[in-house]
């Protein structure tokens, strides 16, 4: 039987109403969430949108305040002599040869770690807690660690190599851009550089791996053992295809971080020796030339580089997880 017409018309206004008690609890929610959204519009909004206003302006240190005219002109020169300056190609190659060689040093050290611990034998959880410090470790204690032990005046670096290795004067590693290394040249302070972010990181690498490596599945390799496989056999065709997906995840992420770094190398060398990155020259362009301008607009620059690494990374995880 159907029912009358002023009986669904009436359901249907009942439906489209809100009751008090949803609406008040709608309105505590949002009070609730407006702390967190008026920080996020103070701390990352807003300070955003300046420096995109400031990228297309000649804008100076100087025009802040009483000492400047107040009077900028929009422009994209900015831009133009961002992408087509020497300093900016040098800052780029250096910041792609760092990226690629402190992921690859991560993503290997961190495998190694994780394969070589895999294994139960006396003493391994104490060993796990000592691969663990150099990533707790707070970041200025480490780059106390490393500069006292890089200085080329007293430092225990200099001093095995003048007494044991033969060499005729102390090295300045975190100064020194490039030396001769049997006929080759070698960027000393980059490669400085990498091997502490290597050093700091490896250790996150190193637990990304140990937890896949205990969600594999542990009867093939068994099998493979037991067919005759050897190691290393059982290694490339066993264990590495099941890893693909969390180094070829590690591999972007640690490049999105690397592509970005600014206190590791700032704290360690400053950028001199060659290791003046993009977040260095950003940094140089801001305070030591006074240039808001050019500033801007060389970090909207890394902005798009990393918003395209960033999408790659979002596209390569979905990937992961609908597998």
């Amino acid at each position: 039987m159907n029912r009358p017409l002023s009986d669904t018309l009436a359901r249907r206004h009942t439906r489209g109403r809100v009751s008090p008690l949803a609406r008040r609890e709608d309105w505590t929610g949002r009070a609730l969430v407006s702390p967190t959204v008026l920080l996020i519009v103070l701390v990352v909004l807003l300070p955003f949108v300046t420096s995109v206003v400031y990228a297309f302006q000649e804008f100076q240190l100087i025009d802040i305040g009483p000492l400047g005219d107040g009077k900028t002109e929009w422009t994209l020169d900015n831009f133009r002599i961002v992408l087509t300056s020497s300093g900016f190609q040098s800052a780029l190659w250096t910041t792609i040869v760092y990226s690629i060689g402190c992921t690859l040093g991560t993503v290997i050290s961190g495998m190694v770690m994780s394969l070589a611990l895999r294994r139960r034998f006396p003493g391994r959880g104490l060993i796990r807690g000592l691969v663990l410090i150099p990533y707790i470790l707070p970041l200025v204690a480490a780059v106390t660690i490393w500069k006292q032990l890089l200085n080329s005046q007293y430092g225990f670096v200099n001093a095995i190599g003048e007494r044991f290795l033969g060499w005729d004067e102390p090295i300045s590693f975190l100064t020194t851009t490039s030396m001769d290394v049997w006929g080759l040249p070698i960027p000393v302070a980059l490669t400085v550089v990498i091997l502490f972010d290597v050093w700091k990181s490896g250790p996150l690498a190193y637990l990304f791996f140990t937890a896949r490596l205990q969600a594999t599945q542990g009867d093939i390799e068994e099998a493979a053992l037991i067919d005759g496989a050897t190691p290393l056999q059982s290694f490339r065709h066993v264990l590495l295809p099941q890893m693909y997906g969390v180094i070829a995840i590690m591999i972007i992420l640690r490049f999105i971080w690397s592509f970005q770094s600014f206190n590791d190398i700032y704290l360690l060398s400053g950028g001199a020796g060659g290791t003046e990155v993009l977040a260095v020259s950003v940094y140089n362009e801001l305070t030591t030339r006074g240039n808001v301008g050019g500033a801007s607009a060389l970090g909207l620059v890394m902005m798009v580089i990393l918003t395209a690494l960033t999408l790659l990374y979002l596209q390569r995880t979905r990937k992961e997880v609908a597998e």
